[in-house]
């Protein structure tokens, strides 16, 4: 099971980094956190591998590009909301104030969840939220032989195929028909994108089980995206292995704020 720390209070934050990722609609945010930062007497750094703590200012996408930044380093990074759905982030922008302090001074705790190894043509790609395979040549179906377990699933005629953690289930994944995957699951989601067929289902993998992907179009190659970006060209004929990784990202929260708790805010309300 991905892991929550028990402890809600820590020691004090003593050095924390501001991550916006060069959103300047965010200006106005940044120097409130910097404000409070100051009269909670905490040093902000300008590297966040240095810091006890960051925080992003955005939405999901600046919180997931700053957790994969900061793998392996230990620092935990909370996030306040900017963004259009901000499912990870645990701070209101008008709550901005009164939380970080809260923050500042100790009060938060910390989610451990879980990261994705991808393996193509020797090299090893990590992804925090997702990796997916899609056609190469836009409007170009493919063809993907697939396994889970080393058991042969057959081949899929699609768009592409997403293979998503927990944190990147509400993402793409989500808009593809998959499933939402609960904070505390080991596990990734396999959802297929477009599906020329009416029995391709998504479907939930859990630890030490490696995804098999290989390109089976005749003349389409296909990209592999690792969160967003592209990491290679699987060729027809060629492999892609994907699996829960050993690293885990390190995601902040108010003590309060739980999985299900930003589910009803975020899709039902």
């Amino acid at each position: 099971m991905t892991s929550t720390s028990g402890s809600t209070t820590h020691s004090p934050v003593e050095t924390a980094a501001v991550v916006a990722h060069g959103r300047i609609d965010v200006a106005d945010a940044v120097e409130l956190v910097r404000a409070v930062a100051e009269r909670a007497g905490v040093e902000l750094v300008d590297e966040p591998e240095r810091a006890q703590l960051a925080i992003a200012v955005g939405g999901d996408g600046t919180i997931l590009r700053t957790l994969a930044r900061l793998l392996g380093t230990g620092v935990p990074v909370i996030g306040i909301n900017f963004g259009r759905v901000g499912f990870l982030a645990s701070i209101a922008p008008e709550r901005l104030e009164g939380d970080l302090a809260r923050v500042f001074a100790g009060e938060y705790r910390i989610v451990e969840l879980p990261t994705l190894e991808l393996e193509l043509d020797g090299q090893r790609h990590v992804a925090v939220n997702d990796a997916v395979v899609t056609s190469a040549e836009l409007g170009r179906l493919i063809e993907l032989e697939y396994a889970i377990g080393r058991e042969d699933l057959g081949v899929q005629p699609c768009d592409g195929l997403i293979c998503a953690t927990p944190q990147g289930s509400t993402a793409y994944n989500l808009s593809n028909g998959g499933p939402v995957l609960v904070w505390g699951l080991d596990a990734l989601v396999v959802t297929f994108v477009a599906p020329h067929t009416l029995h391709a289902r998504p479907l939930v993998v859990g630890r030490g089980v490696d995804v098999v992907v290989e390109n089976r179009s005749a003349d389409v190659g296909a990209a592999v995206l690792a969160d967003g970006h592209r990491s290679g060209n699987l060729a027809p004929e060629r492999a892609l292995s994907i699996r829960l990784g050993e690293q885990r990202s390190l995601l902040a929260t108010l003590p309060e704020t739980t999985f299900f708790g930003r589910y009803r805010e975020t899709f039902t309300s």
